[in-house]
């Protein structure tokens, strides 16, 4: 017999999407795409769809840690991303994990809002999320309603993205890449990475009239992905940024809803 490739593993810490847009569904899609095993822990079960979240449970933070050490036991994963963490003791809980030794890089979306305007993260969780959480990330992945709240103001140009970038690295010692998407009145998406020795100016034309959501969710599992592949950082953010623009500009419909194409290649 021939011998089998070995398939690198990646983790998706985060929450199920009923609807299968974005989440761990989202995640998932984009590992296989990769060509990665995926796997996940579970941090909330929401009922939603592509209209918007009608209800939400979250997983006990202890049943959270086991399902990560159960995957570490078996499937060590060369690369994580956090997703929808929801709570500050489901945070905790993931940091103190990601605290011991040998872990592999942690990509930290900071899911707060979803596209439909509900509410992902308790406000009494952002104080984890910054203290406990991002310093043992190696990247943050916010959007501009998501760097308000990590730097205190949403930028509206390209510059003010530049500057949030390097205030995200000086205050929470990780890498960021600030998602410019949601610029008014722009001809390309732009988005700015910065590990506080390099900086990217990443840009892709605005695909207009498509409905965008789980592109975040999609964007940080290919940085993940590509992290496990055994890219460095810039080289897995640009990656990934050619990535989830096609699977946006590819994408397909399924009902009446957009729904991105993972598989676009």
């Amino acid at each position: 017999m021939a011998k089998r490739a070995q398939l690198p593993i990646a983790l998706t810490i985060a929450g199920s999407d009923s609807g299968g847009g974005a989440g761990i569904q989202a995640d998932l899609k984009t590992f296989a795409a990769l060509g990665l095993h995926g796997t996940s822990a579970l941090t909330c079960i929401t009922a939603q769809n592509p209209r918007g979240v009608r209800g939400l449970q979250a997983i006990r933070p202890a049943l959270v840690t086991a399902q990560i050490e159960a995957v570490f036991a078996a499937l060590p994963p060369a690369a994580v991303k956090t997703g929808m963490l929801y709570s500050a003791a489901i945070i905790r809980a993931v940091a103190a994990f990601f605290s011991g030794r040998n872990r592999p890089p942690l990509v930290v979306d900071p899911v707060m809002v979803a596209t439909s305007g509900a509410p992902l993260l308790k406000a009494n969780a952002v104080q984890a999320l910054t203290r406990e959480l991002l310093p043992r990330a190696v990247l943050a992945t916010p959007n501009l309603d998501e760097t308000a709240i990590l730097v205190g103001t949403q930028p509206t140009t390209v510059e003010a993205m530049r500057a949030a970038a390097r205030e995200v690295v000086r205050r929470y010692g990780c890498a960021a890449l600030i998602k410019g998407g949601h610029l008014r009145g722009g001809r390309t998406a732009v988005d700015i990475f910065n590990d506080g020795e390099q900086e990217l100016l990443l840009e892709a034309p605005v695909v207009r009239g498509i409905g965008t959501h789980g592109t975040g969710c999609t964007y940080s599992a290919a940085i993940a992905g590509e992290l496990a592949r055994g890219r460095t950082l810039p080289e897995a953010v640009a990656a990934a940024k050619q990535f989830v623009t096609q699977a946006i500009a590819q994408s397909q419909r399924a009902a009446r809803h957009d729904v991105l194409n993972s598989f676009w290649r």
